[in-house]
Order: structure tokens, then sequence, then C-alpha cells
């Protein structure tokens, strides 16, 4: 998402890397779910998000679509995003003890929670987001085991391109006007939810290669 941050206001101050030990482990989240409602449209997925989705819920893009996501548009792109439901506008996903009933296979958004991520210079860092969570006495922990996923260096490289990646286009969409505009947008949209969400990946195969072919096809250079 395009915006400007003042991280002095959500923030300690500092930018971490994956090796470094925040306070964020919630030790559980025993007792609450408050992160896993009332997010509106804002747990916002990526291709790696749908491939472990797909596989571990042995379901397609479409058939998670009719079920359990939604589409909205993010900065001038359509992006897919879970879906909030009940009075209390829970995720979807969350079972009625309030656990996440898909936690092996939850979202980059979720699993991030309540750390940030700065990008600059085509990389990122992570900060902590000090307003976020009301879980008292949170211990410390590494970055790297907080988000617990496999092939770490992998992950953030493709977490990079695709920030970027989408940025060029989300700053093309904003910038469209006019009905051309408008075609261009709505080509740039289809061309992401078809080459990286609707079209199948592998699942037997590495996720990384797939989508840095993708990337390549689509002119967005290597991972």
């Amino acid at each position: 998402m395009l915006r400007e941050i003042d991280l002095s206001e959500i923030s300690d101050g500092k930018l971490y890397t994956g090796n470094d030990m925040v306070k964020a482990d919630c030790r559980g989240c025993n007792g609450c779910s408050s992160c896993c409602r009332g997010m509106g449209s804002s747990v916002i997925l990526d291709p790696y998000d749908i491939f472990c989705l797909t596989a571990y819920l042995s379901k397609s893009f479409e058939q998670l679509l009719e079920e359990a996501l939604e589409l909205n548009v993010v900065d001038g792109i359509i992006l897919p995003n879970l879906r909030m439901v009940g009075e209390d506008e829970h995720c979807i996903f969350l079972n009625p003890e309030g656990r996440c009933s898909i936690h092996k296979a939850r979202p980059g958004f979720c699993r991030l929670f309540p750390l940030g991520r700065f990008y600059e210079n085509h990389s990122f860092r992570y900060f902590l987001q000090i307003h976020e969570c009301p879980k008292p006495d949170k211990s410390k922990i590494k970055i790297k085991k907080w988000l617990d996923i496999g092939s770490f260096r992998q992950y953030e490289a493709f977490t990079a391109d695709w920030h970027y990646f989408l940025k060029e286009r989300q700053e093309l969409a904003m910038q469209a006007e006019g009905a051309e505009g408008a075609m261009l947008v709505k080509s740039l949209s289809m061309d992401i939810l078809r080459r990286f969400f609707i079209r199948p990946y592998d699942r037997d195969t590495d996720f990384y290669p797939q989508v840095c072919a993708r990337m390549e096809e689509a002119g967005a250079g290597t991972i």
C-alpha cells in the first residue's frame, strides 16, 4: 500500500532485520483474537499467501474467492484480501473458540503482526508497531522465528520484489486519467489477477521459481 508514515508515531523508533529480537511474542495469543476482528479489507494477500492457502485447503483461487476472499482496489489495482464476517467483523477463518483455523497457512500479513515493514532501496527492514496489539507483557523473539516461514531469505527477496512490482503498477494506475487511463488500470489489474492469482501454481514444486518466472514474463526482473 502506497503511504507515507511517521515511524516515531507508530513504532519504538527502531528498524530491525530478520535476525533481530523484538518484543512481539504474545505467547500463543491465549484468550485474545483482537487482531482477527474489525480489519476491514486490510489483510491483503500476495501470491505466496495464495500458494499456501490453495495447497493447505485443497481449493482453487476461484473457490476461495467464492467462500473466503474478496477483491478490492488497493491504490488503483485490484487485489485479494481476507473476508471479515459477522456482527463483530471477524476473519472468516476464526473458529468459534477464537483461534485461527488456518494457522499453519496463515497469510504473511498475519504472521507479521504486530510488526510492519519499512521499504527503501528495493529492500526493507522491520519495525514494531507499539499501538496495534493490546496483549500485555509480550516477550522478545527473533523476527525470523516469529514469522515462522521456511526459506526465509527467499521469502524476504520475494516480498521486496513483489512490493516494488506492485508499486510501479499502482503508481501508473494512480496517474491514469480519462478513458485510456481507465483501460490501462483495468488491463493492469486483470493481468496481475490472472498471472499471479487465478493461474494455478504447481503445489508439488517450489513456489519461488514459479513466481520468479511469472515476474520475468511481466518484465519485473528477477528474484
